[in-house]
């Protein structure tokens, strides 16, 4: 009898084994089921899991096709990377105009914020300063700049559109519009909770500074700062400065130029790499040492690809001049989530997350790299795995010796080569 009751309880455990793995087997199979139909993509989006009765926002989803219909290789909850300068408010004074995208507005970016800004023949950003440092690129037009570093030392300039400036943390600066048509820009700084409507601005200073303080500081007798704003100027039309030269020789005097220009023209440089599929210049501190921010900037060819990579020091800040492109980013996890760009959006990606532009216009695509560090630094995967035992590496990818025998030693940076 025992030996029966113990026959059943074998037999019971063999069936509800065999139940367990027949429910996980068919659990597998549909969930490998479910995956392949959430990987289907039709061109022309009739499949039954692709339709949309409801029609959305039409300009917006045309502008976001890999938003609207992801490639299959999308995955996970990765957040979005993406913000554009048409969405953020602009700030309109006599002499220009200003807007912003920072942490606020784009979660995923911490390190660092941007500004974009026009000033009118004449307009003045007035004299003032901030936390962070300001790295920027002319988009149009010219300007003046002015700058004086911790021991006094001036920097007067003029900038035209292609060229870049920095201003380092702390140091006092201005910029003013020149003729015919002013100057418009973009500002990018090393800090994501940036405010340019919360700065240290000259005028606010002294409006809130007793009269009899202001006079002890310049020793004379009465406050000769009677008729001076009572609140910020902040964006503001005046003449346009005098010659260069002459508003250099009284600035510099007694305490001369600061030792490495806050100015700097990649113009006059040459193409860092150049491929078939574009080019791209590369800015730090080893060509230019006034300079805590270092940038790339990027021309794609139609088709062109920035290639599959990642930065190992610093979190990669984008802006889009001209052209339309899409990227994917890959996180940890196993997700990864295409968005596309195009003039005027800002992307973001954190540091030694992998990803890649792609041209995906009929134009040259433009966009420019930024990291809050004065080196640049990235790792390609191809380089990678170029320098990594084949055998190691074919064990894991399985496309076979030849194939990797052939990749290139060095980092195309930008393909087709």
């Amino acid at each position: 009898m025992q030996q029966e009751n113990e026959q059943k309880r074998v037999s019971r455990r063999r069936f509800l084994g065999a139940g367990s793995a027949a429910i996980a087997a068919a659990a597998g199979l549909q969930g490998a089921q479910a995956q392949e139909k959430t990987a289907i993509r039709s061109s022309d989006h009739h499949l039954k899991g692709e339709s949309q009765p409801v029609q959305g926002n039409d300009p917006l989803d045309k502008e976001n096709p890999s938003s609207v219909w992801a490639p299959a290789t999308d995955s996970g909850g990765q957040p979005p990377f993406k913000y554009s300068f048409s969405l953020s408010h602009k700030r309109i004074e006599e002499g220009g105009w200003t807007r912003q995208v920072t942490v606020r507005d784009l979660p995923i970016s911490k390190k660092m914020a941007g500004v974009q800004m026009r000033l009118i023949e004449g307009g003045i950003r007035e004299l003032h300063w901030h936390v962070g440092a300001e790295w920027a690129l002319m988009l149009y037009g010219s300007a003046r700049i002015t700058a004086v570093d911790q021991q006094g030392r001036s920097h007067v300039s003029d900038v035209k559109e292609g060229d870049l400036w920095i201003f380092p943390g702390g140091i006092p600066h201005s910029i003013q519009g020149l003729g015919p048509d002013g100057a418009e820009f973009l500002l990018v700084f090393d800090d994501g909770n940036f405010n340019e409507f919360e700065t240290f601005l000259l005028t606010d200073w002294i409006a809130h500074t007793p009269p009899e303080i202001l006079a002890k500081n310049f020793n004379v007798k009465e406050n000769p700062f009677a008729e001076s704003p009572k609140k910020e100027l902040f964006i503001f039309e005046r003449d346009l400065p005098r010659p260069l030269a002459e508003e250099q020789r009284q600035s510099e005097a007694g305490t001369g130029r600061v030792p490495h220009s806050f100015d700097f023209r990649p113009s006059e440089m040459k193409p860092s790499k150049v491929s078939k599929g574009g080019e791209v210049k590369i800015v730090d501190q080893k060509i230019w040492p006034a300079t805590n921010i270092a940038a790339a900037i990027v021309t794609l060819k139609p088709g062109g690809l920035r290639e599959l990579h990642w930065h190992p020091n610093e979190d990669e800040w984008q802006y889009y001049v001209k052209g339309k492109g899409r990227m994917t980013v890959f996180a940890a996890g196993g997700r990864a989530r295409t968005m596309d760009f195009q003039e005027g959006d800002v992307g973001y990606i954190e540091k030694s997350v992998p990803h890649y532009i792609e041209n995906t216009g009929d134009t040259d695509l433009v966009f420019i790299e930024v990291f809050p560090t004065p080196f640049y630094e990235d790792i390609s995967l191809a380089e990678w795995m170029a320098h990594t035992p084949s055998r190691l590496v074919d064990q894991h990818l399985k496309t076979g010796e030849d194939f990797l025998a052939k990749i290139g030693r060095k980092e195309a940076v930008v393909v087709p080569e």
